[in-house]
């Protein structure tokens, strides 16, 4: 397991909707990752209905944001759904399997993975559509751009684009 695994896991949780449960994991979260208190703390101190919108108003409202890595991988959306497919085959060959509704090349999905088996293949190669989200993140101005900045600077730095 990477010495990194507590920070996929937090950031994991920081990048799912912000229901009740992920409020009363904050506390945790800012102890466990410091890398991710400036986005903790910003949860924590936001209602919980503002924190929500903003959720869906960077996530599910812009394309721009999207959460799905494929997305970031291949510009053809003919090709968009064979990404996915090695995601599943990859998580179910380290013993995984993948429950609730998001496809398999959902981030949160991913860093969960990662932060489970040590195996941070699917995150460096990934690193181009993680370095952009991360872009355009900072550039919309919201606080989940640390998160991807945290995730980011745990990757060698030998897979930028």
């Amino acid at each position: 397991m990477p010495s990194d695994a507590v920070l996929y896991q937090a950031a994991a949780l920081c990048l799912t909707y912000p229901d009740d449960d992920f409020r009363a994991r904050l506390p945790l979260l800012r102890e466990a990752a410091p890398q991710l208190r400036e986005f903790v703390d910003h949860a924590a101190v936001t209602p919980a209905r503002e924190l929500a919108a903003h959720y869906v108003r960077v996530f599910d409202a812009e394309d721009r944001h999207s959460l799905h890595l494929s997305r970031w991988q291949d510009a053809d959306t003919r090709r968009r759904g064979m990404p996915p497919v090695r995601f599943k085959e990859l998580y179910r060959a380290a013993g995984l399997e993948l429950t609730g509704e998001e496809p398999p090349d959902f981030l949160p999905a991913v860093l969960e993975f990662t932060a489970r088996t040590g195996d941070t293949g699917l995150l460096t190669g990934h690193r181009g559509g993680l370095e952009q989200l991360r872009s355009r993140l900072g550039d919309f101005g919201t606080p989940y751009a640390s998160v991807l900045d945290a995730v980011c600077a745990t990757l060698p730095s030998g897979a930028r684009p």
